[in-house]
């Protein structure tokens, strides 16, 4: 079984599967990944795919971001959406939202269907895979 870390979630992500870990005593799911059940404290955990779908619980909208976000476009005068998915399978987590006009966020509706994406960012061997989630109509 592949080890609960870092390195082996972003390992999936390239391989565009969303996974998680589910704690085998209490079928918890866990996004982001851990080794460790948080409820019994066993480590009896196991890898599970996830679905992608989901809805929009909350967001923001970034005009000043961090350097990669600057180096992949985004700007204070093209902005970018961030926020907070409700996964089917239970779990919430974070991401970029995509297939919004961040420029206009009155127009995003919290409770938006959404589907887990993968983009590439990067060139060659500095190329790394980032989960964002796409508003589906």
């Amino acid at each position: 079984m592949k080890p609960f870390t870092a390195h082996t979630y972003q390992a999936h992500l390239a391989e565009h599967k969303l996974m998680a870990s589910r704690c085998k005593s209490t079928g918890e799911i866990f996004m982001p990944p851990r080794a460790i059940c948080p409820r019994t404290h066993n480590t009896d955990m196991e890898w599970v795919a996830l679905s992608g779908r989901g809805e929009l619980a909350a967001f923001t909208t970034i005009h000043i971001g961090p350097m990669e976000m600057v180096a992949a476009g985004y700007d204070r005068f093209h902005p970018y959406c961030s926020g907070v998915v409700r996964l089917a399978e239970g779990p919430m987590m974070s991401g970029q939202i995509i297939g919004v006009d961040a420029s206009r966020p009155e127009t995003i509706k919290i409770g938006a269907p959404v589907q887990a994406t993968f983009l590439t960012r990067g060139a060659e061997e500095e190329a790394h895979t980032i989960l964002a989630f796409e508003v589906i109509a």
